[in-house]
């Protein structure tokens, strides 16, 4: 029961982070080459290597990992996120090394794809905002939680 409170209430917030995204700024773009592996049935947690291409013309590197709680059955292999980055301003250099936390979905079969919207990072003022959907090649669904910590 408590998994689906949380589930439920990571959703409602996915609702409102667009209005919170209008308030903000882009700042830049977020690419993840996220590893590939197998889900677990309640979830999954993989390696990624970000890089950060700020609007300023700023570039950043950051590793991390991607995780998921929530249905995550299948094997993929690699895959790349991309996401708008918006903040409430400027930002200093490697503000977005902390915890995003939102809702995600995906499938595929063969090639597919997903998307995740995250809000976290700099005191959790920073929004990830999906700018394309997820690449995916495997065979997998996965919906629920999904949560990227940068380094």
């Amino acid at each position: 029961m408590k998994a689906f409170v949380k589930l439920a209430g990571v959703a409602l917030l996915a609702l409102g982070l667009t209005s919170a995204a209008e308030a903000a700024a882009r700042i830049g773009v977020l690419r993840c080459h996220i590893q590939g592996g197998e889900g677990y049935v309640i979830g999954s947690s993989h390696g990624a290597r970000c890089f950060f291409k700020g609007d300023d013309g700023r570039h950043e590197r950051y590793v991390g990992r991607m995780s998921k709680l929530g249905v995550d059955l299948g094997v993929t292999r690699e895959n790349v996120l991309v996401w708008a980055v918006f903040a409430p301003s400027a930002v200093r250099h490697h503000a977005l090394a902390g915890e995003y936390i939102g809702a995600q979905a995906g499938a595929a079969i063969g090639i597919g794809g997903g998307a995740n919207v995250l809000v976290g990072g700099n005191a959790g003022t920073i929004s990830l905002q999906p700018l394309s959907l997820e690449h995916k090649t495997g065979v997998a669904v996965t919906a629920g939680v999904g949560r990227l910590e940068l380094r």
